[in-house]
């Protein structure tokens, strides 16, 4: 999954940044309301994190716009304020959760995972497509009933193929969605996790396929 994380609080940021990386996830990070801006208008997040408090305004206008510019995104905000009508105000603006600082960092997880699980409108994950199964928030992939190890990113590259099968990904989409602005993406990098995806599917009846010039898919023999 990939995530924006808008927090001006460097050294909470630089935790939930490890926690999230840890998990697999992609994440990006704003420590204010303008950069925040930015990077939504050129990424597509899974899970926005969002702070109230912000160096050049109130996360409440970014996310009243980020609603009112018809985009879906699921967004937890993180807030300092307690009270219940602050809560209220929030979710009325489109906010999905909310949690209150001081948090525990395992809570701030499983309330990521129970809103991605209600954006996939199910309480289950676990995908099935011919004899593979997967649960991206697990990350356990099973191939013709043995569980195969793979490394985040070749978690979070299925996660794409599985999720839409036969769809067409350039290149500079799975960049985008691989990797975050502070990686050091190199020319060969989504065809060398290409690769290792493909060869660990090798035993199933799925398979990804190159269409030179225009990019990957994934397909269910």
């Amino acid at each position: 999954m990939k995530f924006l994380l808008v927090e001006d609080n460097m050294e909470l940021a630089d935790a939930i940044l490890q926690r999230l990386k840890f998990d697999g996830h992609v994440i990006d990070h704003a420590s204010k309301m303008e950069d925040a801006v930015a990077f939504s208008q050129v990424n597509e997040y899974d899970l926005i994190l969002l702070d109230i408090m912000l160096p050049d305004g109130d996360g409440r206008d970014f996310l009243e716009k980020h609603r009112a510019a018809r985009n879906d995104t699921p967004v937890i905000v993180l807030t300092a304020r307690s009270q219940v009508s602050d809560r209220i105000s929030m979710l009325d603006l489109g906010a999905d959760d909310y949690v209150t600082k001081p948090f525990d960092h395992a809570e701030l997880e499983a309330r990521c995972r129970a809103v991605l699980r209600r954006r996939a409108g199910s309480a289950q994950t676990v995908t099935r497509l011919g004899d593979v199964t997967f649960d991206p928030l697990a990350g356990v992939l099973t191939v013709a009933g043995q569980a195969v190890k793979l490394r985040n990113r070749e978690l979070r590259l299925l996660e794409l193929f599985i999720n839409a099968p036969g769809q067409l990904f350039s290149k500079q989409k799975l960049v985008d969605r691989l990797f975050s602005y502070d990686d050091d993406v190199s020319d060969n990098a989504v065809e060398v996790y290409v690769g290792r995806l493909r060869k660990h599917l090798e035993p199933s009846s799925l398979r990804i396929r190159t269409s030179r010039g225009l990019g990957y898919s994934l397909e269910n023999e």
